[in-house]
C-alpha cells in the first residue's frame, strides 16, 4: 500500500469507525456511504502549495455537484497544532477572499486538537482528533438541509463533549490509534 493510500485508508476509518460510529457527525453515514466524499492527501509543506491545494478545491467543488464534501488530509508539515491553527485561520480567510462564504464551510480536525480554553487532556478534544491533520470543506446549503431534519441541532456538541467524557481518553485514544494504517 503506498503512503498516500495508507492516509486516506486511515482517515476512512477513523471517519467510521469515530465519527459515525460514535455518531459525532449524526449526518455523516449517509454521505460516506453514498461515496461523495472526496479524500485528497496533501504531501507538501510550503504553506503556499497547501493554501492553493485549498483553493484548488474550493475551485473544482464549486463546478462538480458529484462530490459532496472532501476532506484535505496534511500528513506533514502540520504536525504542531499551532501551525495548524495558521494554516486553518488563513483557509478560512482564503474562503471568504475567493467568494465562497456562505457557499462552504470548513471545519477542523488534527491529532492534537484542543479546543480553546480547555486542557490537552479532556476527552471533549477527541470529537474533533484524527489520525493526521485534516480540513474539511462542507457545502453549506446541504449542511443546512441536513439540519432541518434533526431536532435541537444546537445540542449536538454539548452530546458529543458529554460522551466523549464518558467514554474517556483510554477509550478515545485507542480507537484513533486503531485507525492509523501502517505502509
Amino acid at each position: 500500500m503506498s503512503s498516500e493510500r495508507a492516509v486516506i485508508e486511515s482517515c476512512k476509518q477513523w471517519v467510521t469507525d469515530v465519527i459515525i460510529g460514535l455518531n459525532f457527525c449524526p449526518f455523516a453515514k449517509p454521505v460516506i456511504e453514498s461515496g461523495v466524499v472526496n479524500f485528497s492527501v496533501i504531501n507538501v509543506q510550503r504553506l503556499e502549495l497547501c493554501l492553493q491545494a485549498v483553493c484548488d478545491e474550493l475551485s473544482r467543488l464549486a463546478v462538480d455537484n458529484n462530490i459532496e464534501t472532501s476532506l484535505l488530509i496534511y500528513p506533514v508539515g502540520f504536525e504542531s497544532f499551532d501551525d495548524y491553527l495558521e494554516l486553518a485561520g488563513i483557509a478560512e480567510n482564503l474562503l471568504i477572499d475567493e467568494g465562497y462564504e456562505g457557499v462552504f464551510q470548513l471545519a477542523t480536525f488534527h491529532p492534537d486538537y484542543c479546543f480553546e480554553g480547555q486542557v490537552y487532556d479532556d476527552a471533549a478534544n477527541y470529537t474533533n482528533r484524527s489520525p493526521y491533520p485534516m480540513l474539511h470543506i462542507l457545502r453549506e446549503a446541504s449542511v443546512e438541509k441536513v439540519l432541518e431534519n434533526i431536532a435541537d441541532p444546537e445540542k449536538i456538541p454539548n452530546r458529543n463533549i458529554a460522551f466523549a467524557r464518558e467514554k474517556g481518553m483510554g477509550a478515545l485514544s485507542v480507537m484513533l490509534d486503531n485507525c492509523i494504517t501502517k505502509d
